[in-house]
This record gives structure tokens, sequence and C-alpha cells, in this order.
């Protein structure tokens, strides 16, 4: 769902439901069509979805413009949109161009695939994705604390990831951020229905990274301002 439609629950301070700004559709490596898969995270208790396909210099404006027609497409039912990019296993050098192109092809969210320890992304790929402006840094594996400094200096959060192999370094990711002062984020990485976030899950991955109540606290508002943000622009 896009600028101008209807979203009360994040208007006020009642439960807001869950906010997952990482997902894929068939589009890339997913299962589900978009619209099947906001259906199911409307059903699963979603206030705030976003679709985010895995894209290179190949892809990204045809995958970043069936995302935003996606979201164009389901205006009126009560979960909001927000069409975006994972820009994935792209040498360093292309990453800022990548991103760029992904912002003129219309997609209000960035993520960026960081240097998880379970595939073999790219060296200096967390210091691109910083370097670039992204909104988000996908399971960033072993950051370096002067990289966790960067991102909390340009605004761009850490992901905390519900996705398995990723989330082996969430306690790291946490305790570097917790550091230098830098944003935390859930993601669930979902490919499938079953991966979809519950209130459960959520609480049991921030506090199985060591977050504490307020810390916890703190990377939902981080979800929730970010949403907002993304979906006023």
């Amino acid at each position: 769902m896009v600028e101008g439609a209807p979203f009360d629950r994040l208007k006020g301070k009642a439960d807001l439901g869950i906010i997952d700004l990482h997902t894929h559709t068939f589009l890339s490596d997913g299962v589900l069509l978009p619209s099947e898969l906001v259906r199911r995270a409307m059903v699963a208790g979603y206030s705030v979805i976003g679709l985010t396909d895995h894209v290179g210099p190949e892809n990204v404006e045809s995958v970043t413009a069936k995302l935003v027609r996606a979201a164009e497409a389901l205006v009126g039912i009560p979960i909001k949109i927000i069409p975006g990019v994972e820009v994935t296993h792209v040498p360093p050098m292309l990453i800022a161009d990548v991103v760029r192109a992904a912002r003129a092809a219309g997609a209000r969210l960035i993520i960026v695939h960081g240097e998880t320890p379970v595939e073999p992304v790219w060296e200096h790929t967390n210091q691109a994705a910083i370097a670039a402006k992204a909104d988000i840094l996908a399971h960033p594996g072993l950051i370096t604390e002067a990289e966790a400094r960067e991102a909390a200096r340009m605004g761009v959060a850490l992901e905390l990831s519900a996705r398995r192999g990723h989330c082996l370094t969430n306690g790291h990711v946490a305790a570097v951020a917790r550091a230098v002062g830098a944003r935390v984020i859930l993601g669930s990485d979902a490919h499938e229905p079953g991966d979809l976030l519950t209130p459960g899950l959520v609480d049991s991955v921030l506090r199985g990274a060591g977050l504490g109540e307020a810390e916890a606290a703190g990377a939902r508002r981080t979800a929730e301002e970010l949403a907002r943000k993304l979906l006023k622009g």
C-alpha cells in the first residue's frame, strides 16, 4: 500500500502489530506471489511488510518495477506495503550504483545483503553498503566496531536476523551495536510462509541476541520509525 492510503495502526499508540521490512517473493528466491505473501502476513498480524527481493545490476529495474506495481495494486487492505530491494552478492564497487538504480526505479526501501558467515559474500560489502546509505544492512556477520560506528553516523540500521544461519552472529551484531550506539532492527528474511514472524518469535530473537527489555523495545521502535519515514517519503 502506498502513500495516501489509510494506516490507522501507525497513527496512535495502540499495538502496532508486526513490522517486518525484509521478505522475499517468487520474484527472487521466495515461493509466494507478492499478493499471497502480503495476505499471509496480514493474517499473521503484520501492520507493515517490506517486499525486498534480491537484485543486482542485471535485474534491479525490472524487479523493482514489479514490486512497486504490486504495492500500488494492493490498495485498501489493512496492511502497509513498502516496495524495496535487497542488493545481493554485488561486488562492493557496484553497490552504490545498484542502490541508485533501485531508488530511481521506485524502491522506497534499500537493504544490502551483508557479510553473513554462511554465504560467500564479497569482502568489504558491509562498508560499501553503509557508504551507499542503505536503510538496512542485513545480517552483517562479524561486523567491526568501525563499520558499526559508521553505520550509526550514516543512519543505517543493523539487522538481527530471524533466518537460520544468518542468525548465528546476532549476539555479536547486538554487542557491537551497543558499544557504538548503532540502531538494530529485526528482519524475518522470510522466503516462505513458515518464515513469517510471530510476536513470540520477535521476542525470542531479540532476547536471544542478548538485548534487554529496553533494548528490545528500541529495536521495535527503530522498525516503527523507519517504516514511518519510508511510508512518508
